[in-house]
């Protein structure tokens, strides 16, 4: 998996998260792509911003640098939204 790839997948599980704040799978899931962005990359302190222009911008640090990727919101929303669309998943 390249960096790219990492953080795509990590902004997608974060996006589930903070929309689902009591779903446990989702949380874990979150956590599981945080650990790989920390042991496989070496990155420190990301976050999520939304950047305007319907764009989420991503912030690292990595090597003592601090980056940024930005990603569409429709495209790390998507999983959000086929997660919404499945009853089995929005069962109470």
């Amino acid at each position: 998996m390249k960096l790219e790839e990492a953080l795509f997948n990590w902004l997608q599980i974060k996006v589930v998260a903070m929309a689902r704040p009591h779903d446990g799978a989702a949380e874990q899931t979150l956590q599981f792509f945080e650990q790989i962005l920390q042991e496989d990359f070496s990155i420190s302190h990301f976050s999520v911003n939304d950047s305007g222009d319907n764009m989420y911008l991503v912030q690292y640090e990595l090597d003592g640098t601090v980056h940024h990727k930005q990603f569409r919101q429709e495209l790390a929303g998507q999983l959000l939204a086929d997660i919404n669309a499945n009853p089995k998943y929005n069962e109470a």
